[in-house]
């Protein structure tokens, strides 16, 4: 005799199933429409925008690399923090642990959650991940970027956002990314 319990996984199954069947069909479809009524007359507007606007400029190019980085860079930053699970130096929200407010101190890996997620520092890696592509790209930005980046990563660790090796880390994945971004579209100065 089945018991209640497999009926409901297999009550449940089927209807994954259904669901994942809808959203298969619905996508074929879009993709359909896309191929047929939209993919060619978005390339020809899109060409003949960029005709009219004429090449990028450097500064747009930087621009758009260093947003893209950012964004790689994030993404990169989101999967370590899952892996690493690290507690945060402080309590800020849904009494999350932490070492000022439960004692709590250390990696768990491979646990999810925004309790767990200080290592590495979001806010370095985005900051780093964003101003590295422009001091490769326009080397004499160096100080500006210094200037407007370190009181940041300073203020992460001074507001117990963070540890110092949270930051260390977050700052150096960040930076990483950047350098591969900045070269593989092949920033040079002008």
């Amino acid at each position: 005799m089945r018991c209640l319990c497999d009926e409901m996984r297999e009550n449940e199954y089927r209807r994954l199933l259904r669901q994942t069947l809808i959203i298969t069909a619905l996508c074929i479809a879009a993709v359909l429409v896309c191929y047929f009524w939209i993919d060619r007359p978005v390339v020809l507007t899109i060409l003949m925008v960029r005709r009219a606007w004429g090449p990028f400029q450097h500064w747009q190019k930087v621009l758009l690399v260093a947003c893209l980085s950012l964004i790689v860079a994030d993404d990169f930053r989101i999967s370590l923090g899952d892996v690493c699970g690290r507690y945060w130096p402080e309590t800020w929200t849904h009494d999350n642990p932490s070492l000022i407010g439960t004692g709590t101190y250390g990696f768990h890996p491979f646990q999810r959650g925004d309790d767990i997620g200080s290592f590495p520092s979001g806010h370095a890696c985005r900051i780093l991940g964003f101003a590295t592509v422009w001091v490769i790209a326009i080397p004499h930005s160096r100080i500006i970027a210094t200037v407007l980046s370190a009181p940041m990563l300073v203020s992460l660790v001074a507001m117990n956002y963070h540890f110092v090796s949270d930051v260390i880390a977050g700052s150096a994945l960040g930076a990483i990314v950047a350098t591969y971004a900045a070269h593989l579209a092949r920033l040079e100065t002008p």
